[in-house]
């Protein structure tokens, strides 16, 4: 993100420079040639101009997208600095209190009528971090106030969602619809595949969620499509155009989109959500509350994977708007006879070597079984990868679990995998489709205790390559 600097005390361009240079591409506005200089000398991007002209804005590029951050030092008047700020182009204002007193009351009033979302902070409040974050929720509220206008004229939006829906896409498509706005009727929360796992059948239920099953002939009547916790190679160039995309899950290649959000490094869709629905101040209903909070506890199994302090900071803000009770009914008992099932042919297939368990699961109904069983596997003493396969439908299907500390799962099965299917994931959970004929021209056709043989030797490979661990 780029911040324009209007400054002329050196002490607060270097402080400024040495908290925000790492965040965001920031260059300072003065009007001293010779302070100018000796910033440039210590390779602080500076330029010279009047801050009361306009094109002095101009000269430095300054877009909507810009942040403006103005030095108040108390000895000048800022109204003729933030007119000509605005009638450059900026929107996105900040006005920094750097001397003993902050503005009168009379003079916020002033510039507040001539930039309605101008930010008062002081240094103390830079100091703090306090404008790293309000910088991250302008920036946040720019691009959602961009995609809200692009969506404001859509007659019909789709939501779409990936096959098997989980908790963290259902309640991201219910994010999504509050922040554009719109009802059931004008933003259909979508997928190709519906809701059969009981967890999820059980949120589906409580919360009265309604995914309509959209068929890829159908894209075309859409005038707006969005992806949630998902991304458009997913569905393997069924989807020919999308709108805007919001996924936590790595960028993948082969697709355009207007707008996107991807943030690989939080643990859930929602969390991103949260801060897009904070960032515009929309109210959130208890139901979607309850939703977004139950995924983002579902999807970081309670933050004890893949989680940031994002994911902790939108746990703290919806946990008062949503419903407790009712997210203890959705989390239920998820221990089925059916799974117990799955786990006990696992067992019979098995590999335990170097603590990785591996398993074969043989033919199963549903894909589902095969990420409940590793996870459940990943509980054993003395396990920290499990690698669970089984064929579905045609497909052979891995998921892999690890207790996140170790070698990334998502490169193990890239690099096994990846050449002759689909295959991808975050450093703790990773998951890779195959065609089963694929599977056997590559490895053979080997038995079930075989395949788990054949697997964990990959993974004791992968976790072996020290040169890979490096790079």
């Amino acid at each position: 993100m780029r911040a324009l600097a209007v400054c002329q005390d050196e002490l607060t361009i270097r402080t400024l420079h040495q908290v925000l240079s790492g965040t965001f591409d920031i260059e300072f506005l003065v009007e001293s040639r010779p302070l100018a200089r000796r910033l440039v000398d210590d390779q602080i991007a500076a330029n010279v101009g009047d801050p009361k002209r306009v094109d002095s804005y101009l000269r430095a590029d300054l877009s909507p997208s810009t942040c403006v951050i103005v030095e108040d030092n108390g000895k000048r008047s800022l109204k003729r600095v933030v007119t000509a700020i605005r009638d450059a182009g900026g929107s996105l204002l900040y006005v920094l209190h750097a001397g003993t007193q902050p503005s009168a009351r009379k003079n916020r009033d002033e510039l507040k009528a001539l930039v309605p979302e101008l930010t008062h902070l002081d240094m103390a409040e830079l100091l703090s971090g306090a404008l790293l974050t309000e910088l991250d929720r302008a920036l946040t509220r720019a691009r959602v106030q961009q995609y809200q206008r692009y969506f404001a004229d859509a007659d019909r939006v789709l939501i779409l969602l990936h096959n098997e829906p989980d908790p963290d896409a259902m309640a991201a498509g219910l994010a999504l619809r509050n922040l554009l706005r719109r009802t059931r009727a004008t933003a259909i929360i979508g997928a190709m595949q519906g809701v059969t796992r009981p967890e999820n059948l059980r949120m589906v239920d409580l919360l009265d969620i309604h995914i309509e099953t959209i068929m890829a002939d159908e894209f075309g009547s859409f005038d707006r499509i969005a992806t949630v916790d998902v991304q458009p190679h997913y569905f393997h160039g069924l989807l020919p155009r999308v709108d805007l995309v919001v996924d936590h899950h790595p960028e993948q290649a082969g697709y355009t989109t207007v707008f996107k959000d991807i943030r690989p490094e939080y643990g859930s869709t929602c969390t991103i959500l949260t801060e897009h629905l904070r960032a515009v101040d929309v109210s959130i209903s208890e139901r979607t509350a309850t939703a977004m909070l139950y995924a983002i506890k579902s999807d970081t199994l309670f933050f004890a994977r893949h989680t940031n302090r994002s994911d902790l900071d939108a746990f703290t803000f919806l946990f008062p708007l949503a419903d407790a009770a009712l997210i203890r009914k959705m989390e239920g008992a998820e221990i089925t006879l059916e799974r117990l099932e799955h786990v006990t042919r696992a067992l019979a297939t098995s590999r335990l070597k170097h603590q990785i368990f591996s398993a074969f699961l043989g033919e199963t109904t549903r894909e589902d079984f095969i990420p409940y069983t590793a996870d459940f596997l990943l509980q054993v003493e003395g396990v920290k990868w499990v690698i669970v396969s089984g064929i579905v439908g045609g497909h052979f299907i891995v998921s892999v679990r690890n207790l996140g500390y170790s070698r990334n799962a998502g490169e193990f099965v890239k690099e096994c995998f990846g050449d002759i299917g689909s295959a991808g994931g975050h450093r703790a959970l990773a998951k890779a489709v195959v065609p089963a004929e694929r599977f056997r021209s590559k490895f053979g056709d080997l038995s079930g205790i075989g395949i788990a043989a054949r697997i964990g030797v990959l993974a004791e490979e992968f976790l072996a390559d020290t040169h890979g661990a490096d790079k």
